[in-house]
């Protein structure tokens, strides 16, 4: 069952072989990679690599997880059917009860512009939709971006963790109920 979810703006489906060169400028980029994940930022090379991890991401598609591009819809006035980059809902990592994190990253030329928070409020409520009870969002301590996605999206500041990465991450978390109750 592969995901294909829809917003004003956006298309958020698999990503796809076509989108290496995309996938290429965004994971080339210092200034994208050095949010993600633990350690020394490790910049995309290639296209073989590019091509690789969108295998990866592929296999990873097991609703309602994933990770997904985030494309501007073609038919909206002055958009262009560009992929804007990333949006997921993965388990943490060394996660103890299969805690579910939400975490996007966008091309430099997509900041800005609030992609990040409609792309994820989207997979917030597919997440929902599919079960999960709680979703957790991560980010760098000084990553004052993400956190201000966070918070715009109703998440509670659960403070600073040292528990699913390397060093200190803000945490911010949201329930099924939490959501439900600002949706009404």
């Amino acid at each position: 069952m592969t995901v294909h979810l829809e917003t004003e703006r956006l298309l958020i489906r698999p990503w796809r072989h076509e989108d290496a060169d995309r996938l290429l400028d965004l994971l080339s980029r210092l200034e994208v990679v050095k949010w993600l994940g633990d350690g020394e930022p490790v910049l995309m090379k290639d296209l073989d690599e590019a091509h690789t991890r969108v295998n990866r991401y592929a296999e990873r598609d097991n609703p309602p997880l994933g990770m997904w591009a985030v494309e501007r819809k073609p038919d909206q006035p002055g958009a262009d059917g560009v992929v804007l980059g990333t949006v997921l809902l993965l388990t943490l990592p060394n996660d103890d009860h299969g805690e579910v994190e939400i975490g996007w990253h966008l091309h430099p030329d997509a900041w800005g512009q609030g992609y990040a928070t409609e792309a994820a409020r989207a997979v917030l409520a597919h997440g929902f939709a599919g079960g999960l009870p709680e979703i957790i969002a991560v980010a760098h301590t000084d990553n004052d971006a993400s956190i201000a996605v966070m918070r715009r999206l109703g998440m509670e500041d659960r403070g600073i963790v040292e528990k699913w990465y390397e060093g200190e991450s803000a945490c911010f978390a949201i329930t099924k109920q939490e959501w439900s109750r600002d949706r009404r």
